[in-house]
């Protein structure tokens, strides 16, 4: 026995000093692939406030998507290498998420050799550049170097989107016809206006604390590397007009691209995080789109709207009435229910970040262009609720409220600045997943009955109207690129079933034809939320508490619906474990000193 002791005592530091190198060699591998992944996408490193590279744009070239792959081939193999066993709880999860990460990375690859979707009318240069650079910090010298690099940069990153989409030309993979119409308008908008557009703004604000000489010199060469700018941008425009829309497909659905069936089942699996099929999914919207259309019926009646839901469809998406006037009646309503759900968030969350959320209009008019966004902040930049304030006439102030609650708090905001706060590997700080994303700020949707919103019968029906959208969405997206439906169909399906303005549908559609599955995100992580949910209340009973259950959805940054379910799951169990010692704990406390002794 003295010698299996020693033996034990003996093999304990070995034990420790595996695990602890297993879990450096973790580590090492989370924060060399992000450092890695920040150098080949510097837009998104600007968008986090990491400005290290605010000179580059990201290599679109084929032969940089070829050598991504290999590099995420040799990262899996890597992680591969790591001793899971010997990992803590937390890195063990790291892990996991990190190898499968890099499996749908390489699952995707696999389809095409070039870029399936570089632009559309929904996501592109012609969006993303004015973006990128009002998310760049311009206080100094160096800023604006990085600018003009970047600036300088553009060439090349034009150079390889035209090589991805000739690629897709020669293999018959092309992005539908009416998903790229509207971008060589929008990027001759970009080019020809260049001088009183966003990406010369910049240039007429350089700060009086840089010295007039360097002020004088940094306009010349703005004006000049803008000049190059627009000519990239302008043979952009060209190559699309004359060379690619003639090529396009009229087609609209995935599933009538080559291999395009197992395509879509793939980014149906990849957006939802589930095994669910593309007709399962479907399945579940026509579901949803009855029930929730039956408690719209019921609303109508609420507003002491003389009519059925048809006409109140009609009523609510064109009388004046239910419009802002002028775009600061409209921030300042999304102002003040940003500032109602703040005030009430303990009531729902032990955990609240202290970020702020500003509200600003969206500065950038087009297709495109959502009801409103979220823009996470930086260090140096605070998060703000981006406002399309054009077209008011499409702007319905019931749906206000809803919005408000899924792109602000206690929606994308609080959930991506709680997770920015974590003790995380920056990977999963930072990382998104649209189901669990989207789901979430769906989900808050639903919570504002407990936040104080929805007591007049309008922003009630908006918050359904909200909901019948994410729907609707499950069957029309399923629709298009699964069961062969028109645009028209399509289009006609949101008419029937939402309120929303037909200008909004339409470019809804054309949402789902240029990002096949991205739309099925919200319902489906929603529905799984509120699984969970009631799962735990049906578990805990009496014992449920439901701030406690969304610091288990929130408390370890974003996740697959199945490590969520997991997470969740092994929540539960946790809760329950805590319950049965309680009163144990809470006897044992009640017992005199003396008495736990045994003496008198």
């Amino acid at each position: 026995m003295r010698t299996l002791f020693a033996s034990l005592v003996l093999l304990a530091p070995l034990v420790c000093c595996a695990a602890d190198t297993a879990a450096m060699e973790a580590r090492r591998l989370f924060e060399r692939e992000w450092q890695w992944g920040l150098r080949q996408q510097p837009e998104y490193a600007t968008g986090i406030g990491e400005h290290r590279y605010d000179a580059l744009l990201t290599d679109t070239s084929l032969e940089a998507r070829a050598a991504a792959l290999d590099h995420a081939r040799q990262a899996l193999l890597d992680a591969r290498k790591i001793d899971r066993a010997q990992l803590g709880a937390a890195d063990q999860l790291s892990l996991d998420l990190f190898i499968a990460a890099r499996e749908r990375q390489l699952a995707a690859g696999a389809f095409a050799a070039f870029d399936p979707q570089p632009i559309s009318a929904w996501d592109g240069l012609q969006l993303r550049l004015p973006r990128l650079v009002a998310q760049m910090p311009f206080t100094s010298e160096a800023d604006y170097r990085n600018y003009l690099g970047r600036l300088d940069a553009l060439p090349a990153h034009v150079d390889g989107l035209i090589a991805q989409l000739r690629a897709g030309l020669e293999a018959g993979w092309t992005v539908p016809k009416v998903a790229i119409a509207p971008v060589p308008a929008a990027l001759h908008a970009l080019h020809e206006n260049i001088a009183g557009g966003p990406l010369f703004a910049p240039f007429l604000r350089i700060p009086a604390a840089i010295d007039p000489d360097t002020r004088e010199a940094l306009l010349d060469e703005g004006i000049t590397a803008l000049a190059r700018a627009a000519a990239s941008l302008h043979r952009f425009d060209t190559f699309l007009r004359e060379e690619y829309l003639p090529g396009a497909r009229e087609t609209i659905g995935a599933g009538q691209l080559p291999n395009g069936a197992d395509w879509y089942a793939f980014l149906v699996r990849s957006s939802t995080t589930t095994a669910l099929t593309p007709d399962q999914v479907h399945a579940i919207g026509l579901q949803e789109v009855a029930r929730i259309r039956a408690l719209m019926a019921a609303q109508v009646a609420r507003t002491g709207f003389r009519g059925d839901l048809p006409r109140f469809l009609v009523f609510a998406r064109s009388d004046p009435r239910l419009f802002p006037q002028d775009a600061n009646t409209l921030l300042a309503r999304y102002g003040k229910a940003v500032a109602r759900a703040r005030a009430k968030l303990p009531k729902l969350f032990t955990a609240i970040p202290e970020a702020g959320l500003a509200v600003k209009p969206m500065a950038q008019e087009g297709a495109g262009q959502p009801v409103a966004y979220y823009e996470a902040g930086s260090d140096e930049r605070t998060a703000a609720l981006v406002v399309n304030v054009s077209k008011l006439a499409t702007r319905p102030l019931w749906q206000v409220d809803s919005v408000a609650l899924h792109e602000g708090l206690p929606g994308h905001h609080l959930q991506v600045a709680r997770a920015r706060i974590l003790d995380l590997p920056a990977f999963r700080r930072h990382g998104w997943y649209e189901a669990y994303g989207e789901g979430w700020a769906t989900y808050a949707e639903g919570l504002g009955d407990a936040l104080g919103f929805f007591g007049d019968p309008f922003t009630r029906f908006g918050r359904l109207n909200e909901e019948m959208l994410r729907a609707a969405r499950l069957v029309v997206d399923t629709g298009i690129h699964a069961k062969g439906w028109s645009r028209r169909q399509a289009i006609d399906y949101l008419n029937a079933n939402t309120a929303n303005p037909p200008e909004d549908n339409e470019a809804e559609v054309d949402r789902y034809i240029a990002r096949p599955a991205q739309a099925l995100a919200y319902k489906i992580g929603q529905l799984r939320i509120l699984e969970l949910r009631a799962l735990a209340r049906k578990e805990l009973g009496p014992r449920f508490d439901l701030r406690r259950f969304h610091d288990a959805v929130l408390g370890a940054g974003a996740l697959p619906l199945d490590f969520l379910q997991r997470r969740v799951e092994a929540w539960i169990v946790r809760e329950k474990e805590a319950a049965a010692l309680a009163p144990a704990a809470a006897a044992a406390a009640s017992i005199r000193p003396g008495e736990a002794a045994g003496q008198e």
